[in-house]
């Protein structure tokens, strides 16, 4: 038998920030010989406030979310012609539909900003829900417009601290390095590795200790991805005295995505981000993706 091969899904609901999302699948698709999968909630307009949830409308529902989809299957159609396109009309809430998507999905890609009442916050509620509880990658797309069209020549990936002793598990991270690695090899560009860390007292070390041991922890991370990489990756190491929510901001500055690891545990329930994952999401300046790890 073939490999299965799982489509990357996207979320559109004929907003700008939504197309913009579908050309960023469109282009990952055809990266990785995938297919597209567009995805319209049909529901997504009671969701987001667009329309009232007492309307009776539903005849123009239906033909308001064929209307999208088609829209978008003939813009992906334009953007890569050799691309296999299928949409699908969900009867469910945006993060729903999204969510039982993304279980048989490569990624899921997602706009920023929805086009209804909320349309104004720096994440919508929709981008959020998903990037915090999807069990595959997640990708928003936000940032510059330079960023987000991949003029940087850059992926940016950041590497957390060890968990768990060296030998407990897999690499620090070792998910979130893997797609940023693959998706730098197939851009033909550089990866950054970017670790924060921050002095504090003697008990920790000397400030130049802990920066040997944060240059080890990148060393671990990409060794074991690199082993698994079909090509070579230009690789720059970063350390950084900082905050990993700066350090990270201002890598995305010079960055075509930005990729952050969240754990999933097992049995838990509600957002899974963590402050950092937050902060990138509502502030980076490039495309984030957010990988699930263990």
């Amino acid at each position: 038998m073939g490999t299965v091969e799982l489509p990357v899904v996207v979320g559109v609901d004929g907003s700008d920030a939504a197309f913009d999302a579908l050309d960023w699948a469109a282009d990952l698709a055809t990266r990785r010989g995938l297919p597209l999968r567009i995805v319209h909630a049909s529901l997504w307009e009671r969701y987001e406030g667009y329309i009232p949830s007492t309307s009776p409308d539903r005849p123009a529902e239906r033909i308001r979310s064929e209307t999208v989809l088609a829209m978008a299957a003939e813009r992906a159609g334009r953007r890569a012609s050799a691309l296999k396109v299928m949409t699908d009309v969900a009867p469910d809430d945006p993060v729903t539909a999204l969510l039982r998507a993304g279980q048989s999905a490569d990624a899921v890609v997602v706009g920023s900003r929805g086009r209804g009442e909320f349309a104004s916050l720096l994440l919508g509620s929709v981008g959020l829900g998903i990037a915090a509880r999807a069990h595959c990658p997640v990708v928003v797309v936000r940032g510059r417009p330079e960023n987000v069209r991949g003029r940087m020549g850059r992926v940016t990936v950041g590497i957390a601290e060890r968990e768990r002793p060296a030998g407990h598990e897999p690499a620090c991270g070792a998910a979130a390095t893997a797609f940023a690695l693959r998706e730098a090899r197939l851009r033909g560009c550089e990866l950054e590795a970017v670790h924060a860390w921050r002095y504090a007292g003697e008990e920790h070390g000397t400030p130049e200790e802990r920066a040997r041991r944060a240059g080890e922890l990148l060393e671990e991370a990409l060794g074991g991805a690199s082993a698994a990489a079909l090509a070579p990756v230009p690789v720059a190491h970063r350390v950084v005295e900082a905050s990993p929510r700066k350090a990270l901001l201002d890598a995305s500055a010079h960055s075509d995505l930005l990729v952050v690891g969240a754990r999933r545990r097992q049995g838990h329930f509600g957002m899974q981000l963590g402050l950092v994952n937050h902060a990138v999401l509502h502030h980076a300046q490039c495309p984030v993706a957010v990988v699930p790890q263990g």
